[in-house]
């Protein structure tokens, strides 16, 4: 992974902390990143290159009207006041490509000096096992902190951690020893057909993978977790973008206050920038509404409804 630094900038060497998106159902965590970029004014110093990801550009994701400054499948942004950078990705991973392109991330994390990194994205509402609303929208978090996936302070802020990791279960174990690159033990390799099952399905999503990768490298690693459906998910991303103001010590009255005027990021307004629908990947874009193909290849996405992006091919033991 190849960081391309735009003219005249170059990132602060005091950022110690990272955040990014995992993509999910509704667009959530890369909806929250737009929303803590504008919040905390974070900088655009560059953009990471990668074959692992789809190319593609997009309008301005943060003006109230879009001016047309190019808005690119993974975008660098530093904070300096906040000691903090942020990564948007608005473009999926290549199929089947997911480990290497989490390996790849790991790798710049780790080389670019950063200690904490806090992975926003979200969890279909259909596979919640034990739905509890009483309390309103809830967040789930997975912490390298502790062996089971626990961290005390996330308990503290009233946080559940995710039941369906357990790093003894074969799945996560599977998954874990791929972001280490160590050999597979025959007693955890999946057998035929079996990635399909209920029990690989979580260890298959992307933050996953991100976290085992950047916990295979050392990086204290706090995955932030909402469950939402397909639809309107702006409540949710202002959910999620709150929390992690909570775990970092930021303060979010900015999200409320922009909510109240419509000050959102144009990104919250719909066809303004890109982020992947369903098909993307698929050879199912057609040239309408919902997306076209531009000059050498390159495909121009309006916003969409995001898929989960659940990916069997993930856990492959060497994806292609």
């Amino acid at each position: 992974m190849e960081f391309v630094a735009e003219q005249g900038k170059h990132a602060h060497g005091g950022s110690s902390t990272l955040i990014l998106p995992a993509l999910s159902i509704g667009n959530v965590g890369q909806l929250a990143v737009d929303l803590l970029v504008a919040s905390i004014k974070a900088e655009r110093i560059g953009y990471l290159d990668t074959p692992f990801v789809l190319p593609c550009v997009g309008n301005d994701a943060y003006g109230p009207v879009p001016n047309g400054e190019l808005a690119l499948p993974l975008e660098a942004y530093d904070s300096s006041s906040n000691a903090m950078s942020l990564i948007q990705q608005r473009s999926p991973v290549v199929k089947g490509r997911m480990i290497e392109f989490a390996k790849c991330v790991a790798d710049y994390v780790a080389a670019s000096g950063k200690k904490k990194v806090v992975v926003l994205s979200s969890l279909d509402f259909g596979r919640w096992q034990k739905v509890d609303m009483s309390s309103g929208l809830q967040v789930h978090y997975l912490s390298s902190t502790n062996s089971d996936g626990t961290d005390d302070y996330c308990e503290q802020l009233g946080w559940k951690r995710l039941q369906e990791y357990n790093p003894t279960q074969k799945a996560w174990k599977y998954l874990s020893t791929l972001a280490e690159g160590n050999a597979v033990p025959e007693d955890i390799l999946p057998f035929e057909g079996e990635l399909e099952e209920e029990e690989y399905y979580y260890p298959s999503l992307p933050f996953a993978a991100l976290f085992s990768c950047l916990k295979a490298k050392g990086l204290q690693v706090t995955c932030l977790l909402c469950y939402c459906s397909e639809g309107d998910n702006i409540p949710d991303a202002f959910h999620l973008a709150e929390a992690a103001c909570k775990l970092l010590g930021l303060n979010p009255s900015n999200f409320h206050e922009w909510l109240a005027h419509d000050f959102s990021p144009s990104s919250m307004q719909l066809g303004n920038i890109l982020y992947p629908t369903s098909d993307i990947g698929q050879g199912n874009v057609e040239e309408n509404g919902s997306g076209g193909w531009g000059e050498d290849g390159i495909t121009i996405f309006p916003i969409g409804l995001g898929s989960e992006m659940h990916d069997p091919d993930l856990l492959c033991v060497d994806p292609i």
